[in-house]
């Protein structure tokens, strides 16, 4: 059986519907897309502290300059895809051409003029946007006066949250962060485990916090607001709860803030801190009135625990030639990370060091065991 042919503006109808639903289909799944975008926040591309500004006008001008050659790069390709394709007869066919000293000019001096560009405005920018430069303006109208007093932030990277110790106030806050707009800010970072990053798109680029190491980094806030920071380098389970909020304020609102941390706080003491210190997840804002001398210097060298050997006495040990026979001794010192791995606070476990090698030692290799009593437990 024959089905019966439909009429042609019939077909051509059902085709036209067809397409108009088609269009409103992809135009509506794309809805959601936008609707989500909207709720973005560029804040990279609209900071609100000079280092960054300066960040991000150095990613404008780079990607302006890419696109003077890649804009007439594809538009040149289009042209020339059309204007010889087969079907036009009228463009010129010329199969014996190879070269061209014109074009050839033009094809490398566009891209080198755009490189020489490129490579001056980063090395000037590399240098000038150095996070351990000393800041030498405080935006782009302002420069730094010699009677600005920095204020400095000693930052800790823990498992999952951040301290921050304000050494100049003795004073110190977990998972906040404030400062005064228009001051210059010199941080002070450090770990006290894995390696992290710390991160505030309003203010400046990240920069990594490591275990036994201190990074700087100089920034200033130009607008009082609530910005977020958090970590930028995936340090675990708790990882994405390590955030913070930091305040930009005017300068009376921050000594407001620096009275209720006074008030409200209690002392961070080496215990506290080794307590304080243990992982977590979520944890909520806390203030501490009161920082003890030295904590930071103790977290950066790894030695809370009085037990331990600071790294910056191990470097100086070692500058000296080591420590001898006596170094034994040191093996419990210098277990960090076996005593966080294991959880051997407050406990002893078997003997590490239960023998060592002498000129008179009549065991195997020169080996000479060890009385009970000098054996070393970590």
């Amino acid at each position: 059986m024959i089905a019966p042919s439909l009429p042609r503006a019939a077909v051509d109808h059902a085709c036209r519907t067809l397409r108009s639903f088609a269009r409103i289909t992809v135009r509506l799944s794309l809805m959601p897309l936008f609707a989500s975008l909207a709720g973005c926040n560029l804040v990279v591309m609209a900071p609100s502290g000079d280092v960054a500004a300066q960040q991000r006008d150095l990613i404008v001008i780079s990607t302006v300059l890419m696109l003077l050659i890649i804009v007439p790069v594809i538009m040149l390709t289009l042209f020339f895809a059309f204007r010889y394709r087969s079907s036009n007869t009228s463009a010129p066919y010329d199969p014996e051409w190879h070269h061209s000293t014109r074009l050839e000019i033009i094809v490398w001096s566009a891209p080198l003029a755009i490189i020489i560009a490129l490579g001056t405005i980063t090395w000037i920018s590399t240098h000038k946007l150095d996070p351990y430069r000393q800041l030498d303006r405080i935006d782009a109208d302002r420069m730094v006066t010699p009677d600005v007093k920095p204020l400095t932030v000693e930052v800790v990277a823990m498992d999952w949250k951040w301290l921050f110790v304000y050494p100049d106030l003795k004073i110190a806050t977990v998972n906040e962060l404030a400062a005064p707009v228009d001051v210059p800010i010199n941080f002070k970072i450090t770990a006290s485990t894995v390696m992290n990053s710390f991160y505030i798109p309003a203010l400046a680029g990240q920069i990594y916090a490591m275990a036994g190491m201190e990074t700087k980094m100089h920034a200033v806030i130009n607008h009082v607001g609530i910005y977020d920071g958090f970590s930028a380098n995936y340090s675990g389970p708790g990882f994405s709860q390590m955030r913070f909020k930091f305040h930009g304020m005017e300068k009376d609102d921050f000594d407001r803030w620096v009275a209720r941390v006074r008030n409200g706080g209690v002392a961070l003491t080496r215990p506290v801190y080794r307590d304080l210190d243990l992982p977590s997840q979520n944890d909520p804002v806390r203030y501490y009135a009161r920082v003890e001398d030295g904590l930071y210097d103790a977290i950066l060298n790894m030695c809370t625990d009085p037990s331990k050997m600071c790294l910056n006495e191990m470097y100086d040990l070692d500058a000296r030639g080591g420590g001898g026979m006596e170094s034994v001794n040191n093996v419990f010192r210098l277990t960090y990370d076996r005593e966080r791995t294991w959880g051997a606070n407050g406990r002893s476990s078997l003997p590490f060091v239960v023998a060592r090698c002498t000129p008179t030692g009549s065991g195997p290799g020169g080996s000479e065991v060890l009385p009970p009593a000098a054996k070393l437990s970590f």
